[in-house]
């Protein structure tokens, strides 16, 4: 048998879409923490993929961000609302040219 032929015909357990994890309380508190600690912010949700689970991208005014799974866009929208920030879906908007300047920031400043 190859290597991917054990693989062959597995059907992911039920509820589980993705070879990753699903959203835990803890991401979903880090979210609410970021947001309460920096100005500014908006929300940039990721669709599910195959490897990974729907994910929001949290991007602050001076570009920082982070990003952590989240069960879904109807999770995002509610989420946005409770925190009142703006949320857009990131296949359609992109993300914003601040978080690509704070992440060469970053990359040049640990050099």
């Amino acid at each position: 048998m190859g290597l991917f032929g054990r693989w062959r015909g597995r059907r992911p357990a039920p509820g589980r879409a993705t070879l990753d994890r699903a959203s835990q309380r803890g991401d979903l508190r880090h979210l609410e923490e970021f947001v309460a600690s920096r100005r500014g912010v908006e929300g940039f949700v990721e669709p599910r993929t195959a490897v990974t689970e729907a994910t929001i991208v949290l991007v602050a005014a001076d570009g920082e961000w982070t990003r952590r799974r989240i069960d879904g866009p109807d999770v995002a929208r509610r989420l946005s609302k409770e925190l009142a920030i703006p949320v857009y879906d990131a296949q359609v908007t992109g993300y914003p040219q601040r978080m690509r300047d704070y992440s060469a920031r970053q990359k040049r400043d640990r050099l």
